[in-house]
């Protein structure tokens, strides 16, 4: 049985290779899942998809059409999935709902740090032999208002940390039950966005949380507010944002995400112009620090999805994969 392995990098294969190539013969392959590229699953039972992948109605009906049984997410969002037509199509895909949401926690966390204390740039400064503070000065975290936008297991893990810190904490997530983090004082979204100094998204994209961060979302943050976003790119208009930078409304900006992040992330661009001008006006501004889909890039994170990825290609196998791991 063969299975093709979608955007892999050689640390997916470190992974991923000794989980399943007892299972199956694997194929890795370095170029996203489109419509250009789907014909490279001919002959494959199944295929393993990433962030970036496209799994529209036109490739589904492709990959079917070409023997294709079932689709195996090594992520926990799957936005990117057009999951009527998997089903119509009797298309079996699988994903990874919990690998670490420590990872993803711990590089939010290391996101407000770095923009609030300038790290990014102290750094380069001592490189140049340039040891001046001018420029660099920071804010007490201690005492300071942190709205958590989704309570799922990465939103309460960053609630833990953030707790540590001796910040307040406010929650909001309507689907949640606030006894999951009954330190937090659960309030309506717009309330959290005019009471928080800093607001971090944890929450997935869906038709209603697309561009969730907006004109009129971001004016009712305090000015000076931080942002952080580590979740999905569309949560936030990124439009939106560079005129809140520019006007300086928003006093910080991190991202590790970015709605049109496909042509960009997880590759070496650095001979190439970047044609997107709107990421590249992001990288202008001092007080943003964009890092590239890295939040969830720890060992324990790679171990854990190829352990569930195993899990579910043999419970596809026999029928028996569990309603969590489950879209289509």
């Amino acid at each position: 049985m063969r299975l093709c392995v979608f955007s892999s990098k050689p640390y997916d294969e470190q992974y991923l290779r000794p989980a399943l190539e007892s299972e199956c013969e694997l194929l890795f392959l370095p170029v996203h899942l489109n419509l250009n590229t789907v014909a490279l699953a001919e002959g494959a039972v199944g295929i393993c998809c990433f962030v970036n992948d496209e799994l529209s109605a036109p490739v589904l009906a492709e990959l079917k059409s070409r023997g294709v049984q079932f689709i195996l997410l090594r992520c926990a969002g799957f936005n990117q999935v057009d999951v009527a037509a998997a089903k119509h199509l009797g298309l079996q895909i699988a994903r990874v709902p919990d690998y670490s949401p420590y990872a993803v926690a711990e590089h939010a966390m290391a996101l407000i740090l770095a923009l609030n204390r300038n790290i990014h740039r102290a750094h380069n400064r001592v490189r140049e032999g340039d040891y001046s503070l001018q420029g660099l000065m920071g804010f007490d975290l201690h005492g300071k208002t942190v709205g958590i936008v989704g309570a799922g297991k990465i939103g309460r893990a960053f609630a833990a940390i953030v707790r540590g810190f001796g910040c307040n904490l406010l929650m909001c997530d309507p689907a949640a039950d606030p006894a999951s983090c009954d330190w937090a004082r659960w309030v309506d979204f717009d309330t959290l966005m005019q009471q928080s100094h800093i607001v971090s998204l944890h929450c997935p994209l869906t038709p209603q949380t697309r561009h969730l961060i907006d004109d009129r979302t971001l004016a009712l943050m305090p000015a000076g507010a931080m942002l952080i976003n580590t979740s999905r790119g569309a949560l936030v208009d990124a439009r939106a944002v560079i005129d809140a930078l520019k006007s300086g409304h928003l006093g910080y900006l991190g991202l590790d995400v970015y709605e049109e992040e496909g042509d960009l992330f997880f590759e070496d661009l650095s001979n190439q112009v970047i044609q997107d001008d709107v990421f590249a006006r992001l990288t202008t501004f001092p007080n943003v620090l964009i890092t590239a889909h890295q939040a969830f890039f720890t060992r324990e994170a790679l171990s854990r999805i190829a352990q569930v990825t195993l899990l579910n290609l043999r419970a596809l196998k026999q029928g028996t994969l569990i309603a969590a791991n489950r879209i289509a």
